[in-house]
């Protein structure tokens, strides 16, 4: 059997810069753009060339892209002007891509209201643009914008927009929810009828997301007839963002109802590179990624349960719906007061520590964790702090800082000034360090990090040593609520790492938890043990 290939196209560089808080630098969208082409996306749009310096100056040296289409951006020509001698039309075809992408308006209420013009001027204007660029060789993509609530108000207009690019020789049309309004139901029925008019291999589908469902649109759409979809890394976005990739991917490529009726562009090889594209662009927005996004987020394939852990243990297909390594992402293990004996050896095996599943510590653990989490602890999101009380049950962590004493002092005049204070006793010897900070934790830190070059054999396992992100949850109410910390920390190495204090001082629960990311990154790295403790 024959498979009708889907064609992807991103729309990141351009849509997802869209997004509020969100600029692309130059060297932002090379880096997007390599990845994307790295990966087989067929079409991946640039942006707009004219309408903002960064987009002018990217499209003057555009990336090499091998694996696809580099497309550029812009819209129909405007009324009044021949196609020849519209500006806009001019920096598309300067843009020196062989494919362009061109929205104009479908819904017959935009024509009116946003243009200013007649319905028949519209139908012209989106004729002589398709011309202008299809004389002049170029792939030509005709974006429909807002087609569905077009055609909900005047099905027949909405479709007359469509044949004058079809008509002229447009490769694709892209049926576009602009407002993301529609559903997938309704979906199924306009693009079904579309089709009897315009070809499926020439149908596009751009969804937006603002009733979550773009994703669901996308694939609606394609079940009707539609081969192209357009969409963003993480569903990048305006407002509630675009149809996304990382979800949509993995379906076309895994989920038989689709895999076995079509073909994409992406090996397996490729396949198992989605997880690191949807993290390197959370970090080139130096956003946290989405824990719970399907496919790719950290939290797809965690179990907490007891009974689902040992499950999956037996048969991950039970709580697993594809093999996580396919697209690049990892089985979790999550540690809980809720977790059973299963949690606990999965976790242990995962840190290449091999023991007896009878044997007593497992169940010391155990315990251990739900005695903890009683008290306020939770290990849910602190892998490291977990990592340290297991090899510390089990006798495998030595001691290294042993705290004496701490000081944090907060004072005010023109400015709020912290000092804070530490003596260790390291080898035998107290060692004083003193640090100033706009915080409890981050004098803490200085005090400790700073002065530990009294401390050779230790200062230099923290020199590369960062602290990413300080949370704080109140777990009770009143004067005397017992506060729970975590804090992120990372290295050289860019692996981060999560540690938990809890205490009723806030400030106690601060250094619990930094002193849990001190002795963490001592432990990875294995540091000698101060000799004096037992």
């Amino acid at each position: 059997m024959t498979k009708d290939k889907i064609y992807l196209f991103d729309t990141t560089l351009r849509d997802g810069a869209q997004t509020e808080g969100v600029d692309f630098s130059i060297e932002d969208k090379n880096k997007i753009t390599n990845v994307l082409s790295n990966i087989g996306v067929d079409y991946i749009e640039g942006g707009w060339p004219g309408a903002n310096p960064v987009d002018t100056k990217f499209f003057s040296n555009p990336p090499q892209t091998k694996n696809s289409t580099f497309t550029a951006f812009g819209m129909t020509k405007r009324s009044g002007r021949s196609a020849d001698n519209d500006p806009s039309l001019a920096s598309l075809m300067n843009a020196n891509t062989s494919a362009v992408c061109v929205v104009g308006k479908t819904w017959d209420f935009h024509v009116k209201v946003a243009l200013g013009i007649e319905n028949d001027e519209n139908l012209k204007n989106i004729k002589e643009t398709a011309d202008h660029f299809i004389k002049n060789k170029k792939e030509f993509l005709f974006d429909a914008e807002h087609f569905f609530d077009g055609y909900k108000a005047n099905p027949n207009y909405a479709l007359d927009c469509l044949k004058q690019a079809y008509d002229a020789g447009a490769r694709w049309i892209v049926l576009c929810d602009t407002n993301g309004g529609t559903l997938p139901n309704e979906i199924k029925e306009i693009v079904t009828k579309v089709s009897k008019t315009i070809p499926g291999k020439n149908l596009g589908i751009h969804a937006h997301n603002d009733t979550e469902n773009a994703v669901a649109n996308s694939l609606a759409a394609v079940e009707c007839g539609a081969r192209q979809i357009q969409g963003t890394i993480n569903g990048l976005g305006e407002r509630c963002g675009n149809a996304n990739l990382m979800s949509i991917i993995p379906t076309l490529c895994l989920k038989r109802s689709f895999s076995d009726k079509f073909n994409v562009n992406i090996s397996k090889e490729k396949l198992s590179s989605l997880t690191e594209c949807s993290r390197l662009l959370d970090e080139i927005l130096n956003r946290k990624p989405n824990k719970n996004m399907a496919y790719v987020g950290a939290s797809a394939f965690s179990h907490k349960g007891g009974l689902h852990v040992s499950a999956v243990k037996k048969d991950p297909k039970t709580y697993e719906h594809i093999d996580p390594k396919l697209i690049g992402n990892h089985r979790n293990i999550i540690i809980s007061n809720q977790a059973g004996r299963s949690n606990i050896l999965s976790r242990l095996e995962k840190y290449g520590i091999k023991i007896d599943a009878k044997n007593p510590k497992v169940q010391k653990i155990l315990d251990e964790v739900k005695d903890r989490e009683f008290s306020g602890y939770s290990y849910d999101g602190a892998d490291a702090s977990f990592e340290l009380l297991a090899n510390r049950l089990l006798g495998k962590v030595p001691n290294y800082l042993k705290v004496k004493s701490y000081n944090v002092n907060i004072s005010k005049s023109d400015n709020i000034l912290t000092n804070a204070n530490v003596v260790f006793l390291i080898d035998g010897k107290e060692i004083s360090c003193d640090g100033e900070g706009n915080g409890p934790v981050n004098a803490l830190d200085n005090a400790i990090r700073t002065n530990f070059k009294k401390v050779e054999k230790y200062y230099n396992f923290f020199a590369d040593l960062k602290l990413l992100d300080y949370k704080v949850r109140i777990l009770n109410t009143g004067t005397e609520a017992t506060t729970r910390v975590l804090i992120e920390s990372t290295d050289k190495t860019g692996i981060s790492w999560f540690t938990v204090g809890v205490s009723p001082n806030i400030i106690e629960a601060s250094f619990k938890a930094l002193i849990d990311s001190l002795d963490y990154k001592l432990f990875k790295e294995k540091a000698p043990a101060n000799f004096n403790e037992k």
